[in-house]
């Protein structure tokens, strides 16, 4: 509401999200391997967990509710555009305190059969408002695809091809998510926006290549990384994009 004015607090973090109460804080730290912590943070920023794990922080999420967290590490490479990355994605869930370390086990099923690949990967989870089901990208065979998850089920599937990193409308509708639309090494990709019930996407109006899963600020405006800043967009395709804040990433709208 007040551009320039910020306060300073917490941890320091490289990726960061909070929601409902709750805040999670990925944090690497020095030396070889590469390890990081997983920061768990009240309403107050005040530490009540934390969490030792390989590789380097690489996306962040926590649910509407605050009960459900989510984040992916690098385990090789340090980059999406790059085709030698591996990553782990871990789900915890805050009301048992039950912790899946990578989701590459869950049952998935690809084109109508369960799939099975050595190179399985999962990246950039987001959850839906009932706390079990969940969308995230899955990279196989060289393809990524978005795929739904449900958690009671434990059970996954592959619904269309080409989305990253898909974040989820507060109303649940649309996914914002990031498409590849170049196979060169920079900016390969546009943000775009995907309506669940119709089928249909769209690009928004930022033109630049953005490596984020951006968040939905409210039900009509994204916010995401980019060049060392945050920036907003509409999300409907019109308008044109605009920074909220320099030096800044892991945008947060608190609840």
């Amino acid at each position: 509401a007040a551009p320039g004015g910020r306060t300073a607090g917490g941890p320091a973090c490289d990726r960061f999200h909070a929601a409902g109460g709750t805040a999670l804080c990925l944090r690497r730290r020095p030396g070889v391997p590469a390890r990081s912590y997983v920061i768990v943070l009240d309403r107050q920023l005040h530490e009540v967990r934390r969490m030792a794990l390989p590789g380097i922080p690489s996306r962040a999420r926590v649910s509407a509710s605050g009960n459900m967290l989510a984040w992916t590490m690098f385990a090789t490479g340090d980059s999406y555009a790059r085709s030698s990355f591996s990553t782990r994605t871990s789900i915890l869930d805050l009301r048992t305190g039950y912790l899946v370390k990578n989701i590459e086990q869950i049952p998935l099923t690809l084109g109508g059969r369960r799939h099975h690949a050595p190179d399985v990967n999962y990246w950039g989870v987001s959850f839906a408002a009932d706390d079990n089901r969940f969308y995230a990208t899955v990279s196989t065979g060289g393809r990524t695809h978005l795929v739904e998850g449900d958690m009671a089920a434990w059970s996954a599937r592959a619904l269309r091809e080409n989305v990253e990193c898909p974040s989820l409308s507060p109303d649940g509708t649309r996914l914002a998510f990031k498409k590849r639309v170049s196979e060169g090494p920079r900016e390969p990709w546009r943000l775009y926006v995907y309506d669940l019930a119709a089928g249909r996407e769209h690009p928004v109006a930022e033109r630049r290549g953005i490596d984020d899963q951006a968040l939905w600020t409210d039900g009509e405006t994204l916010a995401y990384g980019y060049g060392g800043g945050v920036w907003s967009v509409p999300a409907d395709g019109t308008g044109t994009p605009r920074q909220l804040a320099a030096g800044a990433s892991s945008p947060a709208v608190p609840g």
